[in-house]
């Protein structure tokens, strides 16, 4: 058997350096400040119409967690107001903003489990999206300066 000559690259390693993201995780992380965005601005709308008309929501008598629809559309107004300024931070590649993305998709999270009875089907799909945007967020690194 005869050795083969392998090329070696200048940093040492053979073949090319590998990248530390996936495109996977960089384009999650971008559609998780997307849908963060858009999350907000739909809380916003959701905590708009149960302020201003209680009727638009079914009445739920003997909920365990009962508080009045007029302040679960203020939990949800201002839970929107800021996803939707931590999604543009997310957007705009600010360190900040993943972390808080993650704090604030998991509050909003249990606040659509809490209102699951009020609007169930869009209550479970706004948990789906918090879980991705949790998971986009948590799983992306972004590129640093070597040392």
């Amino acid at each position: 058997m005869t050795a083969q000559p392998h090329s070696e690259s200048s940093s040492g390693s053979y073949g090319p350096a590998p990248t530390r993201n996936s495109p996977w995780s960089t384009g999650g992380t971008t559609f998780a400040g997307v849908l963060l965005m858009l999350n907000g601005i739909l809380a916003i709308l959701q905590g708009v119409s149960a302020i201003a008309a209680d009727d638009v929501y079914a009445r739920v008598d003997n909920y365990v967690y009962k508080i009045n629809l007029t302040g679960w559309g203020w939990i949800l107004l201002v839970l929107g107001v800021i996803a939707a300024f931590v999604g543009w931070g997310v957007l705009s590649g600010a360190a900040w903003a993943r972390a808080v993305g993650i704090v604030l998709a998991s509050l909003s999270l249990l606040s659509q489990f809490l209102f699951l009875p009020y609007a169930p089907v869009w209550s479970l799909i706004m948990m789906a999206i918090d879980i991705f945007v949790i998971w986009a967020l948590a799983v992306y690194r972004p590129e640093t300066a070597s040392t």
